[in-house]
């Protein structure tokens, strides 16, 4: 957990300060910029110069110039020191007398003014006067339990305030109204202004010397019990976490972010930020150790020495050399108050990227990420650890000086490929998640570049991903790579994406026709089929057209059923021209006409006439067929009548001369009915075929949304067939019966009753005539009753109009005939009696009108 925060450095030695007086020692010490003073344990006070310098190692070095010394004459221990800069004046306590002498010429000043029986005294940094020529001292009585508070001016000292306090004071700290208070059993905070005290924790100074130390405003460092350094605040809390040094501690001072304490044999350093101990530092015979604008000063009772404070930059260097993250980053968010803005942001960011790749080397890959991302890291400073990642246009250099220590990822690893593969699933996770952030702004064609290669050599899904969507990746290095990796169909996507349509199709066709290997896609042949189908290079389709048709005229007829129709499309292209292509193809141009036809809906002569003669070839090749009865056959037959019926678009006389001589009656009959020959049709359906139900069938989708007289008559044609005393046989007959009573409702019942037999018994007709009576009284009903809601509504409108026309409309002669828009020369009131006719006199003429509704309302408007 150490590191070098301070390095120890002689300011001034034995022989200098000391010589041969052995006797003497050092007891106090103040420093004010370059200015330090010694008082010594025989009464005086030396004061030196201190040069500062650099070596050429790059250590600090001081060198002391000795000013002049002073002998106070009074043969006693200087106590203690404290210069006041602003007054030029320097505080000197001995023999309980706190003197005021001149800065540079030690001379007391001529008023003599001194302040007498103090024990301890403290400057007030956060003074509350306001004066700046004036400074304020807070000094502990020698006999009484007080504090006394004074205004140091120049050439005199005047009392402020003076406290009680419950026990004799040992220390004392101050900062604006509040002191802090070592007891002689207890520490308190004090505010003088107030009055009011607050008690902190036990403290027994027989045991130990008590340390109060003003750290920060309000803010105060004590020694407290179970050898804690204790950090409180004005308010009596503290908002620090203690620090644990030694039992023996007996001086201690602040730098932050560390807590420097002094005992007898050693300088430890704490820091503040996570209590730890970071360094120990060997000293022996120290008894004094003070801060002074932030420098430290140590001393013992014959030499002093200075803790420099190195660099925060380097001591979180140190850290990051030794991996240890944690306290580096602690130690860089400590920083932020010592270091200008502007460079802690920098510095900062750059400590982060740095932990990251320590994590990173770690494969503590969560945390790596994290650290990156907050430092806000160029994403090629991690890439160009990975061999032959960066695209080869790309005139990235590592940042100097470097973020880490590693050549690439096969020395960090040292060549481990488990480990590997882990730092490559890692930068896969990581460049996915930022492509889209503005982390990727002007890194994007290395990215993708750098997520493709990754994706293709570890066979990872993502990869066809990244190539369907908006990416950058850079041809002239992702080709190579995904040949290296046979992943021949993510290099046509790649293609395609990059407008390169032909490299894509040939890559595709070699993969499907075995010239290339590559297994990504089982349907490949398909997906050629569905790309080719939304391709708007309509010479490239042509151009595969015959391939694809050639392997699947079923799959590959899909290029055209499923491309648009609509000409405002550039992926359109003409029926026309792909029914004339498609000659050779007997199954591809069956089922495109029949998409065409069904699908579409095309009201076209020639695609409905050609559909129907491909679907008679097909049967007319399977009758032909010896003994041919199969379902083939006979869904073939199916589909030809299907069209034939459904179908008024085709040339059906031209279809009719080629059924005629075959025996497909059932067809020919549908053709004889599109003619309106609905005889011959007949004839064949009863006397060729002998399908009566086939023949009511053909009555029924005939008249199909036409007139129901049109209906009667295909039935009664039908009924008279089957009556027809020439052909007339029982199996006609009862074929007759059934029509009438299936299909009662249809026909005319007085002109069956002429047509039938009158042998026939009424036992036989009761069915159809029980249902032409129904059929009878049912229309004669419901012809009355519309009648009569007709003649009601008729009332009511009737009603409606009288009622309106009741009461009088005024009309002035402000108002406009509304037939030749003249004015009316009087009022005149007009009354509308049902169908009578009223003058209307206006100033050109009068007007007679029939008294209809608009009238009636045209005049009302006028008035």
């Amino acid at each position: 957990m150490s590191v070098k925060a301070f390095e120890l450095v002689p300011v001034l030695e034995r022989d200098l300060l000391i010589g041969d007086k052995t006797w003497m020692t050092i007891d106090c010490i103040e420093c004010c910029g370059k200015n330090l003073y010694v008082g010594t344990n025989d009464c005086f006070i030396y004061h030196f110069l201190l040069e500062e310098k650099v070596s050429t190692s790059g250590r600090i070095l001081f060198t002391p110039i000795k000013q002049l010394h002073m002998y106070l004459g009074i043969k006693k221990a200087v106590n203690e020191l404290k210069a006041a800069s602003a007054l030029n004046r320097l505080l000197v306590l001995c023999d309980n007398t706190v003197t005021i002498l001149h800065m540079i010429n030690l001379e007391p000043i001529p008023s003599g003014a001194k302040i007498k029986g103090v024990t301890a005294f403290s400057v007030n940094e956060n003074p509350v006067t306001g004066d700046p020529f004036c400074v304020e001292v807070c000094t502990i009585s020698l006999k009484r339990k007080t504090v006394q508070i004074y205004a140091v001016h120049e050439d005199r000292v005047q009392l402020m305030k003076e406290v009680s306090t419950p026990e004799q004071p040992v220390a004392i700290a101050v900062d604006g109204y509040f002191l802090c208070l070592a007891m002689s059993t207890q520490y308190i905070i004090l505010c003088y202004n107030t009055g009011v005290s607050q008690n902190l924790f036990p403290f027994n100074s027989e045991e130990k010397q008590p340390i109060v130390k003003r750290i920060g405003r309000e803010e105060f460092l004590l020694a407290g019990p179970g050898a804690l350094g204790m950090f409180v605040t004005a308010a009596g809390i503290s908002q620090r976490a203690p620090v644990h040094w030694s039992e023996n501690v007996f001086g201690a001072a602040v730098c932050f972010p560390y807590v420097v304490a002094l005992d007898e044999e050693f300088v430890t350093v704490h820091s503040m930020l996570d209590q730890q101990q970071k360094q120990t530092i060997p000293f022996r015979g120290g008894h004094i150790l003070q801060d002074f604008e932030g420098k430290l000063i140590l001393a013992t009772s014959k030499e002093i020495h200075m803790l420099v404070p190195l660099p925060l930059e380097r001591q979180i260097q140190d850290l990051l050399a030794s991996r240890r993250v944690e306290e580096a980053l602690v130690l860089a968010k400590g920083a932020r108050r010592n270091i200008p803005k502007d460079k802690f942001q920098g510095m900062y960011r750059r400590i982060l990227q740095q932990a990251g790749f320590i994590q990173f080397g770690q494969l503590q890959f969560l945390e790596a990420k994290e650290l990156f991302r907050s430092g806000q890291l160029d994403v090629r400073e991690l890439m160009s650890l990975y061999p032959l990642l960066l695209p080869s246009t790309s005139m990235f250099i590592r940042s100097h000086p470097s973020l880490h220590e590693y050549a690439d990822l096969n020395q960090l690893m040292q060549g481990d490929q488990e480990k590997i593969t882990k730092c490559k699933r890692f930068l896969m996770s990581y460049l996915n998640e930022i492509r889209s952030t503005e982390v990727a702004n002007g890194y994007k064609e290395e990215i993708d570049t750098a997520l493709l290669k990754l994706y293709a050599e570890a066979n990872h899904d993502s990869l066809l991903d990244l190539l369907v969507s908006e990416n950058s990746c850079l041809l002239v290095d992702a080709v190579p790579w995904l040949e290296k990796c046979k992943k021949y169909f993510a290099l046509g996507l790649l293609y395609h994406y990059n407008g390169q349509n032909e490299a894509a199709l040939q890559l595709w066709v070699k993969i499907v026709d075995g010239q290339l290997q590559d297994a990504t896609r089982s349907d490949l042949f398909e997906y050629i089929v569905d790309f080719l189908s939304f391709c708007s290079n309509h010479e490239l389709v042509w151009k595969y057209t015959d391939w694809v048709l050639q392997r699947s005229e079923e799959v590959g007829i899909q290029i055209f059923t499923r491309r648009p129709l609509d000409e405002n499309q550039t992926t359109c292209m003409n029926p026309d021209d792909i029914v004339n292509y498609l000659h050779k193809y007997k199954k591809a141009i069956v089922v495109y006409l029949e998409h065409l036809v069904f699908e579409r809906n095309i009201q076209k002569e020639k695609f409905h006439t050609h559909l129907a003669i491909l679907y008679l070839d097909k049967v007319l090749d399977l009758q032909s067929q010896e003994g041919n009865v199969s379902e083939e056959l006979t869904s073939a037959r199916c589909t030809l009548k299907n069209l034939l019926q459904h179908s008024n678009l085709y040339r059906v006389h031209l279809l009719l001369g080629r059924v005629k001589e075959t025996n497909l009656f059932m067809e020919c009959a549908i053709l004889h009915g599109k003619l309106e020959e609905h005889e011959k049709a007949l004839e064949i359906l009863v006397h060729r075929l002998k399908d009566f139900q086939a023949a009511e069938d053909y009555c029924l989708w005939n008249s199909k949304d036409k007139d129901p007289s049109h209906r009667q008559k295909l039935f009664h044609m039908l009924l008279t067939l089957y009556l027809h005393p020439d052909v007339s046989s029982d199996e006609l007959i009862m074929a007759g019966v059934d029509l009438l009573n299936n299909h009662a409702v249809q026909f005319d019942a007085v002109r069956v009753l002429q047509l039938v037999p009158e042998e026939w018994s009424l036992q036989l007709l009761s069915p159809f005539l029980t249902k032409a009576m129904r059929g009878s009284f049912h229309a004669k009903y419901t012809a009355e009753l519309s009648s009569n809601l007709a003649k009601s509504e008729n009332l009511i409108f009737k009603y409606t109009k009288v009622k309106s026309r009741e009461g009088s409309i005024q009309l002035s002669d402000k108002k406009v005939c509304r037939v030749c828009c003249g004015y009316f020369t009087e009022p005149v009131f007009v009354r509308y009696p049902d169908g009578s006719l009223v003058h209307i006199h206006c100033a050109k003429k009068s007007h007679k009108l029939p008294a209809t509704k608009q009238n009636y309302a045209s005049l009302k408007n006028q008035s």
